[in-house]
């Protein structure tokens, strides 16, 4: 194990009381013909790297249930995150918490360390969401809840709601990285700071990690990846993680070569021109 694999930090959700490795692991790709022969390894180096926090849902096919024989055939402590769809047949409180005690099955446990509303688009409203929320939190289901993919005014709302029973949003997960800075335009980010929400950036790496366009970022990104003798990826993850202590990033990975990539992106820092240069090539 590195000496930066020794040092991940933790970051918190919110005023939940949560606190979460600062690089986590999405899992969208999970399943969809990659189970636990092949993504075993993967979750065990997660777990060897401090990275052991892992972003699934209900709609990622095959995820859950994949993370499930992972966690039974490596049960050392892991922090889960799944997700309710609000589509528009689950109208009532049954659906909602039918959603959540089939996660909970597929996962094979009791509870998750944080439960968000996977998109804003719902038949019910944000206010009934958040009391389902809410429930979920005093059920012993959920440590914390939140939401993805609102907008700024959305989280507003939703803060308000859970407020009014005594549970902090914790969390909200967009799409943010060096290459997709809407959260800075759009409020997300400003609303993560006036609200103390953490943000949890899905998609930290934009385009992939071997298809550059050509474009002064990408230059400036190999340039900087060149002279730090390190990846391209591990530039972009460092700059996001360095643009705001709420900021959890989660980037994907199915092969351990990359898990240990991206884990190669925490326990450094950038410099202040080296930032700058990204924020000037990137604006």
């Amino acid at each position: 194990m590195t000496t930066v694999e020794r040092a991940m930090p933790l970051r918190p959700l919110g005023r939940s009381g949560v606190r979460v490795p600062a690089l986590g692991v999405g899992t969208n790709r999970w399943g969809r013909g990659r189970g636990a022969d092949q993504l075993a390894p993967v979750f065990s180096a997660a777990l060897d790297a401090g990275a052991n926090l892992f972003d699934t849902a209900e709609v990622y096919l095959g995820s859950e249930k994949t993370i499930g024989a992972c966690l039974r055939r490596d049960p050392r402590p892991a922090l889960l995150v799944t997700k309710f769809a609000p589509y528009p047949t689950r109208l009532s409180a049954r659906s909602f918490h039918k959603a959540l005690e089939g996660s909970l099955a597929r996962l094979g446990l009791d509870s998750v360390d944080l439960y968000l509303i996977h998109f804003p688009f719902s038949m019910v409203g944000i206010p009934t969401l958040m009391d389902r929320l809410a429930e979920v939190v005093q059920a012993g289901k959920a440590r914390a809840v939140g939401v993805s993919n609102f907008s700024a005014r959305q989280m507003h709302v939703a803060a308000e709601r859970l407020d009014r029973h005594g549970v902090p949003l914790a969390a909200n997960e967009v799409q943010y990285s060096v290459f997709h800075r809407d959260p800075e335009r759009n409020g997300v980010l400003a609303a993560c700071r006036e609200l103390d929400v953490a943000l949890i950036a899905y998609r930290p790496l934009a385009r992939g990690r071997d298809r550059p366009d050509g474009s002064a970022l990408d230059r400036t990104l190999a340039g900087i990846a060149r002279a730090r003798q390190r990846s391209v990826a591990q530039i972009a993850i460092s700059w996001l993680l360095s643009k705001d202590e709420r900021i959890v990033a989660i980037p994907g990975a199915t092969r351990v070569e990359h898990l240990r990539e991206n884990v190669g992106a925490v326990g450094w820092t950038l410099s202040d021109d080296e930032l700058a240069t990204l924020e000037g090539s990137s604006a």
